[in-house]
């Protein structure tokens, strides 16, 4: 079992939430909706989660493939549910970069299975209804 502990320390809404290993994520909402900006949205958490979830199955599919990542990042855009409470994420969509030498079709297809198979995070939202697109780039 995970446990997570959440701490107000911020004003009303801002939160620091700990992991069982003391890693902290700052959370907040905005100054127009009563926050601080303290930290980070929970709705953008768990985009970060995607992205991360999704980064580490790719660099490890691609590093049994003996594949040289020397650079990785991604762009992650969401869009969320209009005129409802709870505001789902709708749409989002990932642009994976990666760097190195690296054949297209295998960033292709580790890209592909993180996604379709792999990151729990993926899995989680499509279950909620959300359409997630991405796009691969690799430069040499």
């Amino acid at each position: 079992m995970i446990e997570i502990n959440l701490n107000r320390v911020n004003g009303d809404c801002g939160f620091e939430a700990t992991d069982a290993n003391g890693h902290v994520v700052r959370m907040d909402t905005s100054p127009e909706t009563g926050g601080n900006d303290y930290g980070v949205r929970p709705m953008q958490v768990i985009l970060m989660g995607l992205g991360g979830c999704s980064a580490i199955d790719i660099v490890m599919i691609l590093k049994k493939q003996r594949q040289s990542v020397d650079g990785f990042s991604i762009k992650i855009e969401g869009e969320r549910e209009k005129g409802k409470e709870p505001s789902l994420w709708e749409n989002v969509k990932l642009v994976f970069e990666l760097r190195g030498n690296i054949d297209p079709e295998k960033a292709a297809r580790a890209c592909e299975l993180s996604m379709n198979k792999y990151c729990s995070v993926a899995e989680t939202l499509r279950r909620g209804g959300t359409n997630l697109t991405w796009a691969v780039r690799v430069i040499n």
